[in-house]
């Protein structure tokens, strides 16, 4: 199983339920540990969980022996290997679990599962989810049609790679930390250190400048695959560089004429650009490299 890179937190009755999203099998894994806490109230849900998980050894339960573990975001900001099931695993498990919330959260996860798979059909359904979001969070509505924006421009450019057989994961995060370098001058997880951003999506935290330009490189990079047709990957390489070089003599002109940096230290929380108050970013999005 492919495991995505971010623990996306869904909220269940004021509570945080982490997930996480396989693109290889299209299923959803939720963290158990949450789920328990979520269903029992427990101050202690681990404890729950051990000795539920025990019990289910006991027995020889099948949905035992299908517990993954995968990497999740924890409280203190970092990955821990965490208990997993799918939505179907999860149901059984929850006819173990006593409790009143048990239907209305089945029918939260059903509609979790079909959300993203109406997503995966229709990408505009996920835009305009993205679209209410950014407007609960208080970004300015110039900052979201950028942002909204450059969604489109970055998936006209995945599907181009797509097309050409290129794979989602290292070969796009590559790709996309060289388009980053060339404009910019840093990498996806030097420009967020340079915004001080920890799991936070780098996008959500740039300023109009710098998602203008972020987007002329990316369609550059486009325009120019589909009129060079790339054979192997260095072909797409040297179509990134030369892309986001078109992008980075804007910056360059730009900074020349203003006397200012495009490249901002600038985030969500402390650039008024972006928000009405100061509210942090919540999108998650898989869409550039950790």
């Amino acid at each position: 199983m492919e495991e995505v890179k971010n623990t996306q937190i869904k909220i269940f009755e004021e509570k945080q339920v982490r997930t996480l999203w396989d693109k290889e099998t299209e299923e959803w894994y939720f963290s158990v540990v949450d789920v328990i806490s979520v269903l029992t109230d427990s101050e202690i849900p681990r404890r729950y969980w051990s000795d539920l998980k025990r019990r289910l050894a006991a027995e020889g339960s099948q949905l035992y022996e299908k517990i993954v573990q995968l990497k999740m975001l924890s409280s203190d900001g970092k990955m821990y290997k965490t208990d997993c099931m799918t939505t179907e695993q999860l149901f059984r498990l929850i006819q173990s679990v006593p409790s009143p919330k048990a239907e209305p959260f089945k029918l939260w996860m059903a509609q979790i599962a079909r959300e993203r798979l109406d997503e995966i059909k229709d990408p505009e359904i996920s835009i305009n989810r993205a679209l209410i979001a950014y407007r609960q969070l208080g970004y300015s509505e110039s900052w979201i049609n950028q942002r909204l924006k450059s969604m489109e421009i970055r998936k006209d450019l995945t599907d181009e790679w797509k097309r050409r057989g290129l794979q989602d994961g290292v070969q796009f995060a590559t790709l996309t930390d060289i388009i980053y370098k060339t404009w910019a001058g840093k990498t996806a997880k030097e420009y967020k250190e340079f915004k001080g951003l920890k799991k936070e999506n780098l996008r959500d935290n740039m300023t109009n400048q710098e998602l203008i330009l972020n987007m002329l490189a990316e369609l550059s990079t486009k325009e120019i695959s589909e009129s060079r047709d790339p054979h192997n990957f260095k072909d797409h390489v040297q179509n990134a560089v030369d892309g986001a070089t078109i992008a980075k003599n804007a910056r360059t002109e730009l900074e020349k004429k203003t006397g200012k940096k495009v490249v901002s230290p600038s985030n969500a929380i402390d650039n008024q650009h972006l928000l009405h108050d100061s509210k942090p970013s919540v999108i998650d999005e898989d869409e550039e490299s950790k």
